[in-house]
């Protein structure tokens, strides 16, 4: 799912995104998905369970608690947010390197 607004600094673009990894968002999915959010200027926070935290805090991440098969909403707001959800989309789609 993929729903682009306009936004006062670029777009705002958000996407349902599964989590398929075994371990669900643990400390390495979490650092990785930190690293690639800062690549972008965009801002960009997730949301679970009626939580939202920002997508460039490790910390915040791991407190969504999202285990394997969870569903969480991932929020880019910015001139790069469509750039900055598909990095992050991918890092998903790929188990974030796991098995």
């Amino acid at each position: 799912m993929d729903s682009t607004n306009l936004h006062p600094e670029g777009q705002s673009v958000d996407r349902i995104l599964l989590v398929q990894n075994q371990m669900g968002i643990h400390a390495r999915p979490a650092a990785m998905i930190v690293r690639t959010a800062n690549k972008f200027e965009s801002e960009v926070y997730f949301e679970k369970d009626d939580e939202q935290v920002n997508g460039k805090s490790i910390m915040g991440l791991m407190m969504l608690a999202a285990g394997k098969d969870s569903n969480i909403k991932a929020i880019a707001s910015g001139n790069d947010a469509v750039q900055a959800l598909d990095a992050i989309e991918k890092l998903f789609a790929t188990k974030f390197d796991e098995k």
